[in-house]
């Protein structure tokens, strides 16, 4: 944003510090009025013709845009990728275990990582590790959906889940 003696370009549409239109005016005019009442002239719309500049306490309106970005920034909640690790011979105990967290960590909306891992000759049969995803996603159905389906990298098959 330009301020006051940055402004270059003349003639300028006014706006007042009461929101008011003044029309358009040259920049010397226009700094004048804003020198007058004691605040500032500042471009709000550089790419219109002619340039909209309002005469405003600049300090008090940067003031308040960095309180706003706090607040907002104090609102917003960032998504975090979990992940949680599976093997194809799992026992049910440790399956519901393993699914207790990815529900909490979807409950929380954050994204789960469903992680297959095989080892030695475990990748020559991927269908049993796509067959324990399967049941993942069907027990976590009513807090998450799947945004990409197992897919096999290597000694490993992922799957990604999202809060619903």
């Amino acid at each position: 944003m330009r301020v006051n003696r940055q402004i270059r370009i003349s003639p300028l549409r006014v706006i007042g510090a009461d929101g008011s239109q003044l029309g358009i005016l040259e920049v010397d005019a226009a700094l004048r009025l804003a020198d007058e009442q004691g605040l500032d002239l500042v471009e709000v719309a550089p790419t219109a013709r002619p340039p909209v500049v309002r005469i405003m306490d600049y300090g008090k309106y940067k003031f308040e845009m960095a309180k706003q970005a706090r607040v907002a920034k104090k609102k917003q909640h960032v998504i975090e990728l979990k992940e949680v690790k599976y093997r194809p011979g799992i026992d049910d105990h440790d399956f519901d275990t393993k699914t207790r967290h990815a529900r909490r960590f979807l409950e929380e909306k954050n994204k789960v990582k469903v992680t297959m891992m095989f080892r030695g000759r475990q990748v020559t049969h991927p269908e049993l590790g796509q067959a324990v995803l399967e049941r993942v996603a069907t027990s976590l159905a009513d807090v998450g959906k799947i945004e990409s389906a197992g897919r096999l990298e290597g000694k490993s098959m992922t799957m990604i889940l999202t809060p619903k």
